[in-house]
């Protein structure tokens, strides 16, 4: 399991904000996913699901699980330091 894009500076993504870890609430516009070993919960932009990098994701993540997420939601098969630098990137784009 692992996705790694070289080069790419590491920043902070937006993760659990005091709305999604009230009641799990995903702003309009964004998507919970799940990523890592421990399965964090990460919320993003729907926008990333456009990138070219980010569908290789998807990609993965569908030879990985098929459609049955284990998490219930979309479960990304990387590390989190790998997903939080490939979103760093998608960020600057």
């Amino acid at each position: 399991m692992g996705f790694h894009i070289p080069g790419i500076i590491r920043q902070t993504l937006f993760s659990a904000t005091k709305a999604t870890q009230k009641g799990l609430e995903v702003p309009k516009g964004y998507l919970a996913v799940y990523v890592g070993d421990k399965m964090k919960r990460f919320v993003i932009p729907v926008s990333y699901l456009n990138q070219p990098l980010f569908q290789e994701l998807l990609s993965q993540a569908e030879q990985d699980f098929g459609y049955d997420h284990p998490t219930g939601g979309l479960t990304i098969p990387c590390k989190e330091d790998d997903f939080l630098n490939l979103t760093s990137h998608l960020n600057e784009l």
